[in-house]
């Protein structure tokens, strides 16, 4: 008794570039910087410069749009990436989130 198999091949069309991007690339995330007003801006920008290598004119930048409007958008990226950053800001005691975009 001999049993056959059949092997059957399909073909499918190659995903469109939509599509591979879609599956390819997650939701960037984002490392949110609050204003808490128990840090000098000195320390502020210290910070953000070592957490996302900024200089020193935009970590100022950035410690005066956390201080004008409580908030800024420190790091858009991957999510390990911006977890990084939020940790080095959190080191020092700054109020941080990260969320996905």
């Amino acid at each position: 008794m001999s049993a056959e198999v059949e092997v059957r091949s399909q073909v499918r069309p190659a995903p469109s570039v939509e599509d591979v991007a879609e599956e390819a690339v997650a939701p960037p995330w984002m490392t949110i910087l609050h204003n808490c007003e128990c840090h000098t801006f000195e320390q502020v920008v210290k910070q953000l410069q070592k957490a996302i290598a900024c200089s020193e004119p935009e970590g100022w930048e950035l410690a005066w749009q956390v201080h004008n409007t409580g908030k800024a958008v420190v790091k858009i990226g991957p999510e390990a990436e911006c977890v990084r950053v939020g940790n080095i800001l959190a080191s020092i005691g700054l109020i941080v989130t990260v969320v996905q975009s």
